[in-house]
């Protein structure tokens, strides 16, 4: 379900309206454009820009997308007929300015601040893209894996306490959302 939200440009096209949850916390400055699904409990935080105008994007539930973050997807080509969505799952953490373009991030994956993930790369469950990572096309991550540099490479695996920080801050931010929420009139 998708409702008016303060402030933020909301654009139909090629037939598609996002669907925003209603329970969903989108700041003032976001342009959600085009074939946009948004799920239960998650932010997409001030000035992000989630256009879908010839593919999808999923976000899924109690994920965040972090201030200023781009994220986009490529349409079907001959050489690619599938195109390449983005897909992102449930209780991801996106930080700042990072750009996901037709990439899948599995539930619980982490991108850090400023970090890219290009077509058909993969973040998978309870793995980290690190501030500042390019993580380029085709690229898959395993499970509890930490990716850095510019192109990433996998540094070492993730330790519990890694994971559980993670988790830590998905409830912060779903929390922090509600506030905010609040601040801006939504409730």
């Amino acid at each position: 379900m998708t409702v008016s939200r303060p402030g933020v440009t909301i654009v139909p096209i090629h037939g598609h309206t996002p669907e925003i949850h209603e329970s969903a916390f989108i700041a003032p400055g976001c342009t959600i454009v085009g074939n946009v699904t948004i799920g239960a409990g998650s932010s997409i935080w001030y000035n992000c820009v989630l256009r879908a105008d010839f593919s999808r994007i999923v976000i899924g539930e109690r994920t965040n997308i972090q201030d200023g973050s781009v994220v986009h997807c490529d349409g079907p080509t001959p050489r690619d007929p599938d195109g390449c969505p983005c897909i992102i799952g449930n209780d991801v953490l996106v930080g700042h300015i990072a750009m996901l373009h037709g990439c899948i991030i599995e539930d619980r994956g982490f991108v850090g601040l400023g970090a890219i993930a290009m077509n058909k790369a993969r973040i998978a469950s309870d793995s980290m893209l690190a501030a500042g990572a390019m993580l380029t096309e085709n690229k898959v991550m395993q499970t509890r894996e930490l990716w850095a540099g510019r192109p990433a490479k996998k540094l070492k695996e993730l330790s519990d306490a890694a994971i559980a920080g993670m988790k830590l801050g998905v409830a912060h931010y779903a929390e922090n959302a509600k506030a905010h929420r609040k601040a801006v009139g939504e409730m």
